[in-house]
């Protein structure tokens, strides 16, 4: 079975180039100009899409929490307060849609509950991804699958018999895995990159990818090499910028060297059938001047 799946780029999955995301998920901290200019920094990257979170916080943060101070740029204010002021407005996301169709680059977001997918449904995007805090969430699972649009699943802190049970609800159509462990960031040793041949191996019609939180590019080139179609990672401006998954993610100039690795990783592997090379024959006649037969030899 083809490993592909349709998406407004084309076809993604084996056979296809890596489908790079630049997740830029809540590191704009609530500023447009940020958001814009980590799109741009994206796209002169030459990644394929960016990602946001939507979020509805009156409905994800749970009520005995909306009152506890944090501190934020912003000053001292609740949790629940802090959560709206990190969400763009619908004319927020609609400056967004009309900048990302200026740069010809896809956007999308993870949505973490279901006002929130009716929300981005209104630009309709072209794919989706639910979030590893949804995967057992039957609601957000099943209003992904009745938009009939592919679904990138994202598989951190979650057990084989958890994603097994995701997947049975889109009964392999329209959706793609991602290997992933929620740690931010995540140390190497947690990082189980070969999840991606055993998702590859258990599920050989799904585009399995990753999506990573470690610190470095190393590891996201290996898994490149291991197969995955797609991989994520966070992007921003700023490592040392405030914010929760700042410390987890890829400077603009770390995407750079990333998208140019995964493209010489993807010349470099070939496909897998052995030939010889025209750089080859000048060697090739060189060193084997003396022609015997192997039951000679």
């Amino acid at each position: 079975m083809n490993r592909e799946i349709k998406c407004s780029k084309g076809l993604l999955g084996d056979g296809h180039p890596v489908f790079i995301i630049a997740e830029i998920g809540i590191n704009h901290n609530g500023s447009l100009e940020v958001a814009k200019k980590l799109i741009e920094g994206a796209k002169n990257a030459g990644c394929d899409a960016v990602k946001f979170q939507k979020r509805t916080p009156e409905i994800c943060v749970p009520k005995d929490q909306w009152n506890i101070e944090k501190d934020t740029p912003w000053g001292r204010m609740t949790y629940i307060d802090y959560r709206q002021k990190v969400e763009f407005t619908k004319d927020d996301y609609a400056a967004i849609d009309k900048f990302c169709k200026e740069k010809n680059i896809i956007w999308f977001a993870s949505c973490w509950d279901e006002e929130a997918i009716d929300f981005v449904e209104q630009f309709d995007v072209p794919i989706y991804k639910i979030a590893s805090a949804s995967l057992t969430n039957k609601d957000i699972l099943l209003k992904h699958k009745e938009l009939n649009k592919p679904t990138i699943v994202s598989t951190g802190m979650s057990t084989m018999e958890e994603i097994e049970e995701a997947e049975k609800i889109f009964n392999s159509k329209n959706i793609l895995i991602a290997h992933s462990t929620s740690s931010y960031p995540c140390p190497n040793e947690e990082l189980n990159l070969k999840m991606i041949t055993t998702l590859r191996e258990k599920y050989p019609s799904i585009p399995i990818g990753y999506s990573g939180h470690e610190t470095g590019l190393s590891t996201t080139w290996a898994a490149v090499a291991l197969g995955a179609c797609f991989v994520e990672r966070h992007i921003t401006l700023d490592r040392a910028i405030w914010g929760s998954d700042q410390a987890a993610s890829v400077e603009v100039d770390g995407f750079y060297r990333l998208v140019r690795k995964i493209r010489d990783i993807e010349i470099a592997l070939g496909d897998g059938i052995k030939r010889v090379y025209p750089s080859e024959l000048i060697a090739r006649k060189k060193l084997r001047k003396v022609k015997k037969d192997f039951g000679n030899v």
